[in-house]
């Protein structure tokens, strides 16, 4: 494809946005396979190449949307964890601020689950194309780890943050799901989960749990 001048920042971050509600706007609408890129650069008014020019395939328009959730995470989440200190809360900052922030887009999550939960699909969110992303996740649920006063083994630290993140897309999966008012059967099930894993690794860390643990390690 032929090269195009690069925008100004200001106005090329506005047409990037500006494209991706677009195309979410569309995936609602349409369905994710049913959208083209042609479709996305007519309805927002821009360039066919410059579409491409942002993004190179539908695929990255659904990664930036994966980005954006997971900013949107942090900026929510970060704050509220410099005021806990034990892990169940950090844990509870962490899971309720990745449901808040995810509200908006609760119709366009089932559209989207169609696909990504094909486990060939570049938009699954244990592919491949969604390392980055997701390499993001397990930073924030190891700063989760990191602040809190929690002592936890070695081996199951270095674990723990997967396994954190693991359990954050049966939540997510469950919210998908969950048609009551506000969400309130997802926010007992955060409520309810965490208290159990809470349990769960303080009683890992007890030296008697060490051979238990040790094998659930290597099963994982």
């Amino acid at each position: 494809m032929r090269k195009t001048k690069t925008p100004k920042s200001g106005k090329g971050d506005q047409t990037k946005a500006l494209i991706l509600e677009t195309a979410l706007e569309m995936f609602r609408e349409r369905g994710y396979d049913e959208t083209t890129m042609r479709a996305v650069a007519q309805k927002a008014g821009v360039s066919l190449g410059n579409a491409y020019y942002y993004f190179r395939s539908k695929e990255y328009l659904i990664q930036a949307f994966y980005q954006r959730l997971h900013d949107s995470h942090i900026e929510a989440a970060l704050p509220a964890l410099e005021h806990d200190k034990t892990l169940k809360a950090r844990l509870l900052t962490a899971m309720r601020t990745k449901i808040d922030t995810m509200k908006p887009y609760h119709q366009f999550a089932g559209v989207l689950f169609k696909t990504a939960a094909n486990p060939k699909s570049p938009l699954n969110p244990f592919g491949d194309e969604s390392d980055p992303v997701r390499t993001q996740q397990l930073q924030l649920f190891d700063k989760v780890l990191e602040g809190s006063t929690a002592r936890i083994p070695k081996d199951l630290r270095a674990e723990l943050p997967y396994l954190l993140w693991v359990y954050s897309m049966g939540i997510v999966l469950f919210w998908i799901h969950d048609s009551s008012a506000k969400h309130r059967r997802t926010y007992r099930l955060i409520n309810s989960t965490v208290e159990l894993l809470d349990r769960l690794v303080h009683l890992a860390s007890n030296p008697f749990m060490r051979p238990l643990r040790k094998q659930a390690l290597r099963l994982v």
